[in-house]
C-alpha cells in the first residue's frame, strides 16, 4: 500500500521523543565511563547520573536518592516485589495482588510461592476496577508482606482506585507497590505507595530502562547476589547514556502532560465510540471514564485475534493484543478473563504524541471492511 505506517503500539513502545535522542547522542560523547572511579572523566559520568536522578526524581515528586535505575521495568518490578518481601519476611509471607497485574508481577508471584510464601489474587469487576472490599480484606489479614496494585490497566485501560487502595494498604501496616509502567509521563500517580515501577520505553525513553522508587521508611533489601559496584540496588553496570535520554524525555514530556492527556483522551473516545458503532458484534471493553487517555481495547466475535492483527499490519496498522504480555503462557488474556469479557479478535490500540486525529480517521474508516472480510473468509457474515 501507498498510504504511510501508522504505530498505534505506543503502550508497548513509544517512539523515541525527539528531547531524548539529542540527550542520548550527546551522552554517549560524554557519559560513557564509569561514574564509580574518581577521575575527571568518571566525574562527569556521575554527574550525568546525578542530574538523570534528580530530574526523574523532581517530576515524580520523590527524594533523588529513593530513585533506582534498572535494566528495564520488568527488572524494576521483580527487584521491587522480590526485594520487599525478602526484607518483610519476617512480617509474613503472603503477597496481595489484583487478578488483572502485568506478567511481571504473576511470575514474581509464582517465584514466591514456589519458595515457600503465598499469594492471594483480588477480582475486578467487569470494567477492570478493583474490588475495594475483597482488596481491604485481603490485606488485614495475618501475615500479608507485600500488596500490588497496577496503577491502570496495560490491558484495557481501567484506572484503578490507588489512592483508596494505599489508604487501606496504609490502615493495615502493609507496603503498597504500585505498577505505573502504563500511568508515569501520560497521568499523575495517586499518592500513598511504598514503592513504584516504571519503564521508560513507555513515555518515550530508550528501551532498557527501568525505574525503581523506593519511599524512604519502606523496608526492601535487594534480592539479587550482592553486587559491590551497584552500591546494594540493581547489579551490573548501568546504560547511562540511555539513562540520560528517559530521564530528558521524562521531563520533557511532563512540560505538557494535561494538554497531552486531553488530546489524546479524545482521540480515544472517538475510536471507542466510532468503532461501538461501525464494526458489528464488537465489544469495547475498560472503563469508559476512568481511563488511561491513550489505550483502548476492544473484541470482535468471529475474528481470529492474530489474523486481525496481521490484517492490520499488511493495510499499514500496528497494533496489539491486549493479552499481547501473556502470549508465551498460550492461555486467552488472564484480564480479559477475569474481567468476563469476549476476548476473541482482541485489538489494543495505544496512541503517542505523534499521533494524529488523520491517522486515527484511517484506521477506523478500514477498520469495518477488515473485520467484514475476515468475517466472510471464516463463512460468517456481519450481522
Amino acid at each position: 500500500m501507498n498510504a504511510p505506517a501508522v504505530y498505534l503500539d505506543a503502550a508497548t513502545a513509544a517512539p523515541l521523543h525527539p528531547v531524548a535522542r539529542q540527550a542520548l547522542l550527546a551522552a554517549f560523547d560524554d557519559g560513557w565511563a564509569d561514574p564509580s572511579k574518581l577521575y575527571s572523566r568518571s566525574r562527569r559520568a556521575r554527574q550525568l547520573l546525578d542530574a538523570a536522578r534528580a530530574a526523574v526524581a523532581e517530576t515524580l515528586g520523590v527524594r533523588a536518592d529513593e530513585v533506582i535505575f534498572t535494566a528495564n521495568g520488568t527488572t524494576a518490578v521483580h527487584a521491587g516485589v522480590l526485594g520487599a518481601l525478602t526484607a518483610r519476611r519476617r512480617s509474613g509471607g503472603v503477597l496481595v495482588h489484583s487478578a488483572i497485574e502485568h506478567s511481571a508481577v504473576l511470575h514474581a508471584a509464582d517465584r514466591h510461592v514456589a519458595a515457600g510464601g503465598s499469594a492471594v489474587s483480588v477480582p475486578v469487576d467487569r470494567l477492570g476496577r478493583l474490588d475495594l472490599t475483597r482488596w481491604e480484606s485481603a490485606v488485614r489479614a495475618p501475615g500479608v508482606a507485600l500488596a500490588v496494585l497496577i496503577s491502570a490497566s496495560h490491558e484495557v485501560g481501567t484506572a484503578q482506585p490507588v489512592a483508596e487502595a494505599a489508604r487501606i494498604c496504609a490502615a493495615a501496616g502493609v507496603p503498597l507497590l504500585v505498577d505505573a509502567a502504563q500511568s508515569v509521563g501520560r497521568t499523575p500517580v495517586a499518592p500513598g505507595w511504598s514503592l513504584l515501577t516504571a519503564s521508560a520505553r513507555k513515555w518515550g525513553g530508550p528501551p532498557g530502562v527501568g525505574i525503581l522508587v523506593v519511599r524512604k521508611g519502606t523496608r526492601w533489601e535487594s534480592p539479587y547476589p550482592a553486587d559491590d559496584a551497584a552500591a546494594g540496588h540493581s547489579p551490573g553496570a548501568l546504560n547511562l547514556p540511555a539513562v540520560v535520554a528517559a530521564a530528558a524525555a521524562l521531563r520533557a514530556g511532563a512540560a505538557d502532560i494535561d494538554a497531552e492527556a486531553a488530546r489524546q483522551y479524545a482521540l480515544v473516545e472517538r475510536i471507542r465510540t466510532t468503532v461501538a458503532a461501525t464494526v458489528p458484534d464488537v465489544e469495547v471493553v475498560g472503563d469508559p471514564v476512568r481511563r488511561l487517555p491513550h489505550l483502548v481495547t476492544f473484541s470482535c466475535l468471529y475474528v481470529d485475534g492474530e489474523a486481525l492483527l496481521h490484517a492490520l499490519d499488511r493495510r499499514g496498522f500496528a497494533v496489539s493484543s491486549g493479552s499481547s504480555c501473556t502470549s508465551s503462557t498460550l492461555r486467552p488474556s488472564h484480564v480479559l478473563e477475569a474481567m468476563g469479557v469476549l476476548s476473541h479478535g482482541n485489538v489494543r490500540v495505544s496512541l503517542h504524541r505523534e499521533t494524529t486525529a488523520a491517522e486515527v480517521d484511517r484506521f477506523l474508516a478500514e477498520l469495518p471492511g477488515v473485520v467484514a472480510g475476515l468475517r466472510a473468509e471464516a463463512g460468517v457474515l456481519d450481522l
